[in-house]
């Protein structure tokens, strides 16, 4: 699955278990821990290895990394870990299956191919159905809840955004890992990419430019002081 359909159903699975548990959830951590377990693509890229789908993956692994804020944040924590485990159990189990889930204990793959299904790849139509109704239901939540309003208000916590800008977003709008931009292959789907990597950068920006006014306004304060 693509990082908009990751990221989708992360925000919706926070936006519900919230409601529910009637706890605040930080919006942009929730997006950057949806597509977190893609990191071993890079890393894979880097050792030339395949560990894709394999440790990051492991739902095993999620939950020892989440024991602590588990005990220290207790219910707050559980809309992160749900955006967490979402990728491997729900988007990339669906979608390409071979997840090891159980890794250290276990290295089969699991996935609805693997239960003997019909195999749906990441550019099957079948999923490329399913990202964009995905995405226009968080997008369509996100604008009615005024979620939304997150990015367009300077917070340092926007800038974690800059990981899925520069791992996931802007490098598969232009190619990587895919042999050719989803611009040219997946015009669609690309448009949702593009949509959040605009978002995305206008919350960093932001943030950034505040925080560069705020350090500017104290540095002339302090050469004011120094100066009378």
């Amino acid at each position: 699955m693509f990082a908009v359909g990751h990221m989708a159903i992360a925000y919706l699975l926070g936006k519900g278990s919230s409601k529910a548990l009637r706890v605040k959830f930080n919006i942009p951590i929730l997006l950057v821990l949806s597509i977190l377990p893609d990191v071993d693509i890079i890393y894979d890229f880097l050792r030339g290895s395949n560990l894709h789908r394999g440790p990051t993956h492991s739902i095993v692994v999620a939950l020892i990394a989440f024991i602590p804020l588990f005990i220290i944040y207790r219910k707050k924590s559980i809309p992160y870990f749900l955006a967490l485990i979402s990728h491997p159990l729900i988007g990339d189990f669906f979608i390409g299956g071979r997840v090891q889930l159980f890794w250290p204990f276990s290295t089969t793959q699991y996935g609805l191919h693997e239960l003997g299904s019909y195999y749906i790849g990441i550019t099957d139509p079948v999923n490329i159905a399913l990202e964009l109704s995905l995405f226009v239901m968080a997008t369509l939540v996100l604008y009615k809840s005024g979620d939304w309003k997150v990015f367009f208000k300077s917070n340092k916590t926007n800038l974690v955004l800059i990981i899925p800008l520069a791992t996931v977003l802007l490098p598969s709008t232009i190619g990587y890992p895919f042999s050719a931009p989803l611009l040219l292959t997946e015009p669609t789907l690309a448009i949702a990419h593009l949509f959040y990597l605009v978002l995305f950068s206008i919350a960093v920006l932001k943030t950034l430019s505040y925080m560069f006014k705020k350090h500017f306004q104290h540095s002339t304060k302090d050469t004011q002081t120094k100066i009378l």
